[in-house]
């Protein structure tokens, strides 16, 4: 009887937190879509990029963008070069 209680306790300690953890990366970030580059860099002052391995098309910039794909297509009507980078700054 003490084993099979220590093998549920055991896999219920190693099922457990996978099963509760499944929607935790998609609800940290709220997709807002912001009306100009002056709202967004408020919140975000390098702007959004599309991923990480974007690359900036225009000169040199003064922040990091904050790297969301979900983010960056609700804002692409401000990435004007059209560089995966929206409002870069």
């Amino acid at each position: 009887m003490k084993k099979v209680f220590v093998a549920v306790l055991s896999l219920g300690l190693i099922i457990g937190p996978t099963i509760g953890s499944t929607g935790v990366a998609e609800a940290k970030e709220k997709v807002v879509t912001y009306k100009n580059c002056t709202e967004l860099n408020k919140v975000y002052k390098g702007g959004v990029a599309r991923s990480s391995s974007t690359k900036n098309k225009g000169g040199k910039t003064k922040y990091k963008p904050h790297v969301s794909k979900a983010l960056y297509e609700a804002n692409k009507k401000s990435d004007r070069d059209k560089d995966g980078i929206a409002c870069e700054k």
